[in-house]
């Protein structure tokens, strides 16, 4: 199974989709701003990726933030924040039969969902 995680008015969620739709690949979608992202689930992202992956510091979100909270970002904070501002996730994260990726990359999404559909 195949679950994609992201922000649905996103435009590289929304290119994502279109290449596991185009790739026969049946997927879930958890939209973090109608379904929340719980600590849970941020706990399982950073199992497989570090805080400083994760965190988008190119998005609007994280130029609004004070520069106190960007400049002593930590493991701690970061968990909070992603939490508390889920725009402040890098999209998309997609997660296939228990391997994980972050981030639009063609080939890379299409090897991770192979045998998927």
């Amino acid at each position: 199974m195949t679950t994609l995680y992201g922000i649905n008015n996103c435009d590289t969620i929304k290119k994502t989709r279109a290449l596991l739709t185009e790739s026969g690949v049946e997927f879930d979608f958890h939209d973090y701003k109608k379904l929340g992202c719980s600590k849970e689930l941020i706990q399982r992202f950073l199992q497989h990726f570090s805080h400083e992956e994760l965190i988008n510091t190119r998005g609007s979100t994280w130029r609004k933030l004070p520069e106190s909270v960007r400049k002593n970002l930590s493991a701690n904070s970061a968990e909070k924040l992603m939490h508390e501002e889920t725009s402040l996730i890098k999209r998309p994260i997609i997660e296939s039969n228990g391997k994980w990726l972050l981030g639009f990359d063609k080939e890379k999404i299409q090897l991770l969902v192979q045998g998927s559909n």
